[in-house]
């Protein structure tokens, strides 16, 4: 059976992978452009909408799976929806471990695709057998619920403090989280992936609002309201709750959600537009790399892991590549180009498999 498309959900696909590859490999850590940062604590940057986009395009592909899913019996169901969210989550482990000088001791046990895998699979669960209202406040639980946990601290937003992390401790272990803000904290932790349930339930709400409507325009029409009414609601929030993307904090969900489905629309609204034949090669170029976004962004994590791994002289084949492209230009101008390299990298292989018809998932 060919899947049905959604070209707009594919070119935000696209264009979030791509994003994805740009912010996680730059030539050197050392020199990046500010917006191409996650925000060090409370607030947010660009790159902070990359990760909860996917959490939302997650959510819109779903449209087109319910209803295949529907059809079957709850075992059916549990087995087809808990299988993908198994091997999601053990590809998301092994990535993390490669290239496995580690002991099993040290592997990080959270991460992108583990987020992602949990959540698809409550979402799920909770987009079969609940209707709309059953979702809204479903997703109001985890929302305020969550902020609730997080009062349960003295210092309920603070990075050392937060539940987030001691839970974290308690179950995981500090050898088994990311060590990268200075002490054992997971940014994708099993707390904090509670609330990115509600990404992709938003994400679905979303492309069954566009796609289930006759009436296009006020389908859109309605999204953008909604949009606003998120984003309002985020920021309103934020004033008691901050905004915070380590800690995937409510307002974020919201926030992230309201933009996300802005952008829906604006992808939309550019297809059907008279500037429409003018965009087509770009939208081209994001579908085909949003069509296999499993594959593409597995493969950028061992592609640049396997780039440290070849010696270059007394460095690297990856720091030997961005000292070349130091060489010649300044040094945050050269970590750009070395990650633009990398997405047009994977862009060709996914070229490749667009010719060729192949459509890689679990």
């Amino acid at each position: 059976m060919v899947k049905q498309r959604f070209l707009a959900l594919d070119v935000m696909r696209g264009l979030t992978l791509a994003l994805m590859i740009l912010v996680n490999t730059p030539g050197s850590w050392e020199f990046v452009y500010a917006p191409l940062l996650h925000a060090s604590w409370h607030g947010a940057t660009p790159t902070d909408f990359v990760f909860p986009f996917f959490m939302f395009i997650v959510g819109s592909a779903m449209y087109f799976s319910v209803r295949g899913l529907s059809q079957l019996t709850f075992a059916e169901q549990s087995k087809k929806i808990l299988r993908r969210a198994a091997l999601m989550f053990l590809i998301g482990v092994l990535l993390a471990a490669y290239p496995f000088t580690e002991s099993l001791a040290q592997w990080r046990v959270m991460g992108v695709l583990q987020r992602i895998a949990i959540a698809y699979a409550f979402a799920s669960f909770i987009i079969l057998y609940f209707g709309f209202t059953g979702r809204v406040v479903i997703s109001a639980i985890l929302l305020v619920g969550y902020w609730g946990l997080l009062n349960l601290s003295a210092d309920p937003y603070s990075l050392e403090h937060s539940i987030v992390r001691q839970f974290d401790l308690s179950v995981l272990g500090a050898s088994h989280l990311w060590q990268g803000k200075g002490m054992p904290f997971d940014p994708e932790g099993i707390l904090s992936t509670f609330p990115s349930i509600v990404n992709v339930i938003i994400g679905f709400e979303a492309a069954r609002v566009l796609l289930a409507s006759e009436d296009k325009e006020k389908a859109l029409s309605k999204l953008f309201v909604s949009a606003l009414a998120l984003i309002g609601l985020a920021l309103l929030w934020n004033t008691v709750f901050p905004i915070n993307k380590s800690l995937w904090t409510s307002p974020f969900v919201l926030l992230t959600c309201g933009v996300a489905i802005l952008l829906m629309i604006l992808l939309v609204k550019l297809e059907q537009s008279a500037a429409a034949n003018a965009i087509k090669p770009v939208y081209h170029f994001f579908e085909i790399i949003g069509k296999n976004p499993l594959f593409i962004y597995v493969l950028s994590g061992v592609l640049a892991t396997t780039m440290y791994l070849i010696p270059i002289g007394n460095e690297s084949l990856y720091t030997a590549l961005y000292a070349a492209f130091r060489s010649v230009t300044d040094p945050y101008f050269a970590s750009l180009v070395f990650a633009m390299l990398q997405v047009a990298i994977l862009w060709l292989v996914a070229w490749v498999l667009h010719k060729r018809n192949i459509i890689i998932s679990l």
